[in-house]
């Protein structure tokens, strides 16, 4: 099977699985489908701001019920825990839609929100508009990563496959450096 009937097949799983663990990758790839046909725009947006919605929901959750084992078990996170209870003090509605453009507090941050006293349902609400506004904001970017490439690529078809998989190489170089880079700061 071609890489174009794989996204086809299984292009809005990939959506959902990559944007309920983190993904902005998966989304800008699922928003780059869309433009070349494979996909429905309105449906990958659909599909990440579920997937979005429910990944800091969980994590929001695990925060709320598991406090204390999470701050025993990822020591490590305790300055970001702080990080983010400081800025929750002072504008936990903004901070709650803007938590998954922060770089570092994309997981941490909906954690803290979970051990903070902020109520789970004002939680909810504010969770969902942001990840309403992320979907539509990063799946609209792959979209329009599409329509450039078009315009300077006059046959973007025959040249698709290979941006493809150069989207998805770059965003798991970027993943792993981030990974790195944020072990590094804990480990010093």
């Amino acid at each position: 099977m071609s890489l174009a009937g794989l996204i086809a097949e299984y292009g809005y799983v990939a959506v959902f699985a990559g944007t309920l663990l983190e993904g902005e990758t998966f989304l800008i790839l699922g928003g780059f489908a869309a433009h070349q046909g494979y996909l429905q725009l309105h449906w990958v947006i659909a599909i990440a701001m579920l997937g979005g919605f429910l990944g800091d929901q969980s994590y929001f959750l695990l925060g709320r019920w598991r406090a204390t084992w999470v701050l025993s078990r990822f020591k490590r996170f305790a300055p970001l825990f702080e990080r983010a209870n400081a800025l929750m003090d002072r504008h936990h509605e903004a901070l709650i839609v803007a938590i998954r453009f922060l770089y570092g507090l994309r997981t941490v941050g909906p954690m803290a929100f979970g051990m903070s006293k902020v109520p789970a349902l004002r939680f909810a609400f504010f969770n969902a508009l942001g990840a309403a506004v992320w979907a539509v904001a990063i799946g609209g970017a792959g979209y329009l990563f599409g329509q450039v490439l078009e315009l300077w690529l006059h046959d973007l078809k025959r040249a698709e496959e290979t941006l493809l998989l150069a989207i998805l190489c770059g965003g798991f170089v970027f993943w792993a450096w981030r990974r790195w880079s944020f072990g590094r700061r804990f480990h010093r």
